[in-house]
């Protein structure tokens, strides 16, 4: 059956043509739907497409059991509650930067209309005016710009008024390092410097705890007299009455506003004062960025229902595409490693420990550590835990997860250890790594204190016994007996004649009853039976 998808917004019909093209998909288009009409029918739904108008809250998403993705037609996120989707499993995507050149240029024009006064220059001309000393405006050559926010777009903003109005950019980031901003060709500033240098300040930040009311009495206060501001960003970045009496006392000259909520505006006393210009929204209303936008949410829903593509996710974390084919082996290889030592945990685990050796410790580490802790909650929690919600399940659990370096390496390869711990202490910890047979194959290589090289795929047997003369012959006797075939068996011991462990991947899952016999076995001191599934190494004849 195809997936059901529900356009809630309008999108461009560059990507209606994308998602009405695919076999796969079944795609509604319903706009201007009510919060009440939506949650009639969200139900039935496997993703659902939204712009700014329509907000998904934890209302609706408790509605929506079948619900695996909410793709936002824009960069901002603030109508979706991604917390309560990331709590449900939800995969909550964007599209962050297939509007970064309309939203650049954008920028600039209000940067040049604030500068000549543009606006009331025109409304002026068409009353039959000529009021040309009136709106004397500067020239922005030589004029130091203060760029608030290194990303795409406030980087295009630095490129285009450096390069091509001559102006002096300096740049503010609390994220970016200064390296990348000096590689960038702009001098990194702290944000109180910013402040006092700049004779424009553009702001390129989202709306979060950290920015809302970024510039406010204290900051402005900072400020050279005469200063300009432009937002292309969110109302809220700005104290309103703080920029108020700012334009009011004339320690800023002008603002130049892209106002994003029709709302905002009628509530609003920014808009009427006269050194303040404003557009309706207008920083991605351009027809290539529209359907660039569509395209991209398209394209990662497409990907999504096709292959379990991630691309533009914002509550997963994402592989970079230049390491997937590296790092993609990796990710499984930790999820089989988190299913296994589950399987051998007993379930009262309060800490997760996962390590890394070789090449792996300069890759960003979190796609690992995130399918690894999917593998272990699957066992215990079941498979409603995914890439989305498996850190939130474990912090809902009281359970820690820690990254540690591992710095040596075993024989050069680099490997995956996970290590699970109780108020006792260490329960088990287990070593895997890949191989390069026919391909980039998982294997685990040590258990506790045995070394190894097991397969993590389908049914395993699991047996620590005494290592005494018989116990194999046994083993496998039972397993003969219930019809049970052996794909493979590995072999440790810690010495001889103290324990041993063996790992036997099995062609189908023992019964309990011989589990039961096993452990009968003099000798025997633990049996576990792990399933782990989707590896098809283990060949089946005429496959």
């Amino acid at each position: 059956m195809p997936f059901k998808i529900l356009v809630a917004d309008e999108i461009h019909e560059n990507g209606l043509k994308i998602l009405l093209s695919n076999p796969k998909l079944e795609v509604t288009h319903k706009t201007r739907l009510t919060n009440e009409e939506l949650k009639a029918i969200i139900v039935n739904y496997d993703a659902i497409v939204v712009g700014p108008n329509t907000a998904i809250r934890k209302d609706l998403l408790e509605l929506a059991p079948k619900l695996k993705v909410i793709t936002k037609a824009g960069a901002e996120t603030d109508n979706i509650d991604v917390a309560e989707a990331t709590r449900r499993g939800v995969i909550v995507m964007n599209a962050p930067s297939s509007h970064v050149v309309s939203a650049g240029e954008h920028t600039i024009a209000l940067l040049m209309a604030l500068h000549r006064h543009l606006p009331l220059a025109v409304q002026s001309m068409k009353q039959g005016k000529w009021e040309k000393k009136k709106f004397q405006g500067r020239e922005m050559a030589g004029k130091t710009l203060g760029v608030v926010g290194f990303g795409k777009t406030g980087a295009i903003v630095a490129r285009y008024a450096s390069r091509g109005l001559r102006m002096n950019v300096v740049v503010y980031d609390g994220i970016v390092t200064s390296d990348v901003i000096k590689q960038h060709g702009f001098r990194p500033v702290s944000l109180p410097e910013l402040f006092g240098k700049s004779d424009v300040i553009s702001l390129h930040v989202p709306l979060n705890s950290d920015t809302r009311n970024l510039l406010n009495e204290k900051a402005f206060g900072l400020m050279k007299t005469g200063v300009m501001i432009i937002n292309t960003g969110r109302a809220g970045l700005i104290h309103e009455n703080a920029l108020l009496t700012a334009l009011d006392n004339g320690k800023v000259a002008g603002a130049a506003l892209d106002v994003h909520s029709e709302i905002y505006l009628q509530h609003s006393q920014v808009f009427n004062h006269p050194k303040v210009i404003c557009t309706p929204d207008l920083s991605v209303a351009t027809d290539e960025a529209q359907a660039n936008v569509s395209q991209s949410i398209a394209e990662s829903l497409r990907d999504y229902f096709e292959t379990g593509g991630l691309g533009n996710a914002v509550n997963v974390p994402v592989v970079d595409p230049v390491l997937q084919s590296k790092i993609g082996p990796y990710v499984d290889l930790a999820r089989r490693l988190g299913m296994f030592v589950a399987g051998l945990s007993s379930g009262n685990a309060l800490k997760v420990e996962v390590g890394y050796r070789g090449e792996l410790v300069g890759w960003d580490l979190r796609p690992l550590t995130t399918s690894a802790l999917m593998g272990f909650l699957n066992v215990f929690k079941g498979s409603d835990v995914n890439l989305v919600n498996a850190n939130f399940v474990a912090e809902e659990a009281g359970i820690q997860v820690h990254e540690t370096i591992l710095k040596e390496s075993v024989e050069g390869r680099p490997s995956i250890t996970l290590q699970v711990f109780s108020n006792e202490g260490s329960l088990v910890k287990i070593e895997g790594a890949l191989i390069r047979r026919y391909g980039d194959e998982p294997r685990i290589i040590g258990i506790n204190e045995f070394v190894t090289e097991a397969v993590p795929a389908g049914p395993m047997l699991i047996v620590k016994n005494k290592d005494i003369p018989g116990m194999i012959a046994g083993i496998s006797g039972i397993l003969a007996k219930r019809n049970v075939n052996i794909a493979q068996m590995n072999l440790s011991r810690d010495c001889a004649g103290g324990t041993a462990i063996s790992i036997t991947n099995l062609d189908s899952p023992a019964d309990d009853e011989t589990l039961e016999q096993i452990r009968s076995i003099n000798g025997i001191l633990n049996v576990h039976q792990i399933i782990i599934d989707g590896f098809s190494e283990l060949n089946v004849c005429g496959s």
